[in-house]
């Protein structure tokens, strides 16, 4: 069974997408998700904290995919492998608590539930670059 920082992080992908998708209020898309998505986790400050994460650092963290995925414009990447990495940088950059490498498990894990065949391997292939830019 999914851990329940797990499952809040795959309902900030959700939002990420929905509101990148369809636009609108982010909070009130985290909200709903949460609602729906989330039920049975009581605390759920660890999704509104990391999607606030994001968008407080949404720039850096876009210059960022865009300096590891030199060959793929943002605009080319798929919408969903952009939230999921969107929310695997904000961990890896901006959560001093959390260990790189669950951040990047994390990013992996969420490619595979959400991503193509092969996104999980290019989500890999950019935290893991951007990880080994950050310990030097």
């Amino acid at each position: 069974m999914a851990s329940e920082r797990h499952i809040l992080r795959s309902i900030v992908v959700q939002t990420m997408f929905a509101w990148e998708f369809h636009g609108g209020d982010v909070n009130e898309i985290l909200n709903y998700n949460l609602v729906n998505g989330g039920g049975a986790i009581k605390d759920k400050t660890f999704a509104v904290n990391l999607l606030e994460r994001i968008l407080t650092h949404r720039e850096e963290i876009l210059q960022n995919i865009q300096k590891y995925a030199p060959e793929w414009p943002l605009e080319k990447i798929a919408e969903i492998d952009r939230a999921i990495l969107e929310l695997a940088v904000a961990e890896l950059l901006f959560d001093k608590d959390m260990p790189a490498l669950v951040a990047i498990n994390e990013g992996i894990e969420l490619a595979k539930d959400f991503g193509s065949e092969n996104s999980s391997k290019f989500i890999n292939g950019v935290l893991s670059s951007l990880y080994d830019d950050c310990k030097n």
